[in-house]
């Protein structure tokens, strides 16, 4: 190669590498604007979710309704359903009770429950766990109130003690484990309760 064609071959390559640093330059400034206007899209999109969430949080409230409640709310739907079709029909199963009380918080030493409902007869208790929807760790909490029970109320030691489950829904899964432990399913129906039990009633 003589000094002209390397002389040519490197002001070609100059050349090259000026044009590809001007591309990468003009590449550059085109994603920092795309960037900057992704950032803003981003930005105004956020604006406008909590300007909803807060049309949504006013309206709500409008209504008498707030998020952290629903669950109470339908807590204290389920519960009023079946204190009252309780009160009015004061069985579980064939086992009659003589009286009803609902929502009773005791506490004696450091044990501390709080019972949805509890039916007493001359020689037998009910205690009642209700929820809107019931899972299996429901069921963990009956298994805990019904250990507990006599610990808080001995006076009722030498009473047999029967267990309930009350739900408006309960999955398969959930009712055949409540029925495996030996407690009533109690189910809405309408304006009624369903009731059901397995082969085995577990009284402690």
């Amino acid at each position: 190669m003589t000094d002209d064609e390397l002389k040519a071959l490197v002001a070609s390559l100059a050349v090259d590498s000026k044009a590809l640093r001007e591309a990468q330059k003009a590449t550059d400034e085109q994603m920092r604007r795309t960037d900057e206007q992704l950032r803003q899209r981003m930005q105004h999109t956020d604006e406008q979710m909590q300007r909803n969430d807060k049309k949504l949080t006013e309206k709500l409230e409008r209504m008498g309704i707030t998020l952290g409640n629903v669950t109470n709310n339908q807590g204290d739907v389920a519960g009023a359903f079946f204190f009252n079709s309780l009160a009015n029909d004061t069985h579980l199963g064939d086992i009659y009770f003589e009286d009803i009380e609902k929502n009773n918080h005791k506490r004696r030493g450091q044990t501390e429950e709080e019972f949805d409902i509890i039916m007493t007869n001359g020689d037998a208790i009910g205690i009642v766990e209700v929820k809107y929807k019931a899972h299996e760790n429901d069921l963990d909490k009956l298994d805990r109130k019904m250990k507990n029970f006599k610990k808080l109320f001995p006076i009722y030691q030498n009473y047999k003690q029967y267990g309930a489950i009350a739900s408006f829904h309960i999955n398969d899964e959930a009712k055949k484990e409540a029925l495996r432990r030996g407690y009533f399913v109690l189910q809405r129906s309408g304006d009624v309760i369903h009731t059901e039990s397995g082969d085995h009633l577990t009284v402690l």
